[in-house]
This record gives structure tokens, C-alpha cells and sequence, in this order.
């Protein structure tokens, strides 16, 4: 004898609504919340992996957001951006991991190379591309986040901001000085 499954109703959500989204997936739909990480996964990963400068680390944490994400869902406040909330995560999440990472070895962190090739890979052929990306990776860690958010995750200060938990004040000078550093450091490459 076969058991018969009641299939669920799909249910047809606005496409750019993460709101509506968010509510699915509290509501008993967890393909909603499916839908949000393959939305926010590369920007979730180029964010963490700025911050942790290891593509192993960057996945580990990127991983860790979206689980931590999808348990704490119901803390998610409707009206607030679901990118903000989400980027914060990935960013605390980052900052632990740091932080055990330095208790535990108490050394400084060092950059690794791309292990795997991929689009990423062909992109940073370039030469301009790979000395941009070096001299992005050589700020310090406050101009590095600040950079990563404002110009490839094209988010504004106050989003930076609520994400960093810093006075907007701060994010416009830890941005300016970051540009200033790349601007110098390019400038001695030649670039």
C-alpha cells in the first residue's frame, strides 16, 4: 500500500520581495528561504572572503551566516533590510572565526592563494585586476570591509553602517583612507 503525500501549494511570491520571501519560509516553507541564499550567496562569499582572505575560511563562514541566518529568522524585523541583517551575520560570523582563529595560534593571519580555479580565476588574470585585488587585500582589515561593502556590494553608508555597528561618520573616514591608501599603493605599482 502507498502512502500518499499532500502536496503543498506552490505558492507564487514577488520575485524581488525578500520580505515576502522570509515570511514563506517562517510559515513552513523552507524552499522560501532556498531562494534568498542563492540570491545573497556570491555577495555573501566576496564579503567573507575579503574578510578572511582563505577561500576554505570565506566558505566555512559563508556557510555559517546562512545557517545562523536561518535559525535566527524570526528575529529578522519586517521593514528592515533583509540585506543588512543578512550581511551582518556574515560579518560576525567572520569576526569569530578570527577571533578563535588568533586565540588559538596567536600569530598574524596570511594570505592565501585561490586553490581552485573557476570564473574568478580567469578574471583575476588581468594584470590591473590582480594588482587591484592585492592592494584591496593589503589594507588594513577596518578599510578592506569598508571597501568591499561600499564598492563591490554597492551598499550605501548607512547600510555599512548598521553591517560594521560603527557611526557613519567612521565609515565615510575609514573609506576615504582606504581610498587613499589604494590610491598611493596603485600609484607605486605604476597602475
Amino acid at each position: 500500500m502507498a502512502v500518499a503525500f499532500k502536496e503543498r501549494p506552490v505558492v507564487q511570491l514577488p520575485v524581488d520581495d525578500d520580505e515576502a520571501f522570509v515570511r514563506a519560509a517562517l510559515t513552513g516553507q523552507p524552499e522560501a528561504f532556498g531562494v534568498l541564499v542563492e540570491r545573497y550567496e556570491r555577495a555573501v562569499f566576496t564579503l567573507t572572503l575579503r574578510m578572511m582572505r582563505d577561500r576554505d575560511d570565506a566558505g566555512d563562514c559563508a556557510q555559517d551566516a546562512f545557517y545562523r541566518a536561518f535559525r535566527s529568522l524570526h528575529t529578522y524585523r519586517p521593514g528592515a533590510k533583509f540585506s543588512t541583517w543578512l550581511f551582518t551575520i556574515a560579518h560576525n560570523c567572520c569576526i569569530d572565526r578570527l577571533n578563535r582563529r588568533n586565540r588559538f595560534t596567536n600569530t598574524e593571519i596570511t594570505d592565501y592563494a585561490d586553490a581552485a580555479p573557476g570564473p574568478e580565476a580567469r578574471y583575476e588574470q588581468d594584470d590591473e585586476a590582480r594588482r587591484l585585488r592585492a592592494a584591496v587585500d593589503a589594507l588594513p582589515e577596518k578599510y578592506r570591509v569598508v571597501i568591499t561593502l561600499y564598492h563591490l556590494q554597492h551598499r550605501q553608508y548607512e547600510e555599512i553602517a548598521r553591517v560594521l555597528g560603527l557611526p557613519i561618520g567612521t565609515v565615510k573616514t575609514h573609506l576615504f583612507r582606504a581610498k587613499d591608501l589604494l590610491r598611493k599603493r596603485l600609484n607605486e605599482t605604476g597602475m
